[in-house]
């Protein structure tokens, strides 16, 4: 065993010498996210502000921000967010950092861009309930807005550039230099070894194969209960168990959801689609069981959930 791990050893050696860490790297089903968004500043500065007025929702009640709390890892904490008239969302409200790498957008998928997303959360009367000709009525009336968007857009403030520049100041929020990041480009004692050992846990019970990529996760759609009938054994289920179901009426796709991202894990709970599960070693386990048909032990959830905790990345030079 020994000699054959030494051949492994040298063989990593010469590849890596010859085709260097990069291609090494590019074997993993995880890539590090880049240190820097590539946004336009003076866009980003416009899409901020945006981002934190209420004057995008009907009543000025609610901003993106409300639900989005960057202070909080982009999330509000809630099993599901309040929206207007004691309204609660269908889902959990995912975090908005990193969302630029999603394939889709919503738990259900039924947004494919951010563009769409933005505009189905200020249309929808039960969320911010927005109106368009409202909202450009009241912010033609702010000379500060007029100033800023004549500035990085030709046709100044409309509809078109409130959202592009929402979309560009969401874009800039990445969060990259997270120990993991770190340890796959080279640097051996980013992580702990039990974040090692549980990282070799995840790929080998197969947990990378839905989470993958430069989001580690959102980037497909997976049933909820692939070993099990996960709602079956939990009992009453409603709309929003039906996952993608309720947008694409298809059979296939019940209890289908986007197999959500998992930067930042450990700082987005509660977790699931509907915010059902407030430990992230509660939410390893039944990942585990319903998944991938297995019953965990303490030491590999325990292994598994340092590994996720490494995956903390820093938005603008700071930890989350």
């Amino acid at each position: 065993m020994k000699s054959h791990n030494i051949v492994i050893y040298i063989y990593l050696a010469v590849f890596i010498k010859f085709f260097g860490f990069q291609a090494c790297q590019a074997m993993e089903p995880i890539t590090p996210l880049p240190s820097k968004h590539g946004q336009d500043p003076d866009i980003v500065a416009l899409g901020e502000r945006l981002f934190h007025d209420v004057r995008l929702s009907h009543g000025q009640q609610t901003s993106c921000a409300s639900c989005h709390i960057l202070e909080q890892a982009g999330v509000d904490g809630l099993a599901k967010s309040y929206g207007l008239d004691e309204y609660t969302t269908l889902f959990n409200t995912p975090t908005v950092f990193n969302s630029r790498y999603n394939l889709y957008q919503y738990w259900d998928g039924r947004a494919e861009t951010l563009e769409g997303q933005i505009r189905m959360v200020i249309a929808n009367p039960k969320e911010m309930d927005g109106d368009w000709n409202e909202i450009l009525n009241i912010l033609h009336r702010d000379p500060s807005y007029i100033s800023q968007f004549s500035q990085s857009y030709e046709k100044g403030l409309t509809q078109e550039s409130i959202v592009d520049a929402l979309v560009v100041y969401i874009r800039s929020l990445i969060t990259p230099d997270a120990p993991f990041d770190r340890y796959l480009k080279g640097d051996q004692n980013a992580i702990t070894e039990d974040a090692k050992q549980g990282y070799a846990l995840f790929k080998g019970y197969g947990c990378s194969a839905c989470h993958q990529g430069v989001n580690i996760g959102g980037n497909l759609f997976q049933q909820l209960g692939v070993m099990e009938n996960y709602f079956e054994k939990r009992g009453k289920w409603d709309q929003s168990d039906l996952g993608r179901y309720v947008h694409s009426q298809k059979d296939k796709d019940r209890f289908v959801f986007k197999v959500p991202s998992l930067r930042n894990v450990a700082r987005t709970g509660p977790y699931l689609h509907d915010g059902s599960v407030e430990k992230l070693d509660k939410a390893i386990r039944i990942m585990g069981r319903y998944q991938l048909g297995r019953s965990l032990k303490d030491d590999e959830v325990l292994k598994i959930e340092r590994f996720l905790e490494s995956l903390t990345g820093s938005y603008q030079g700071v930890p989350l």
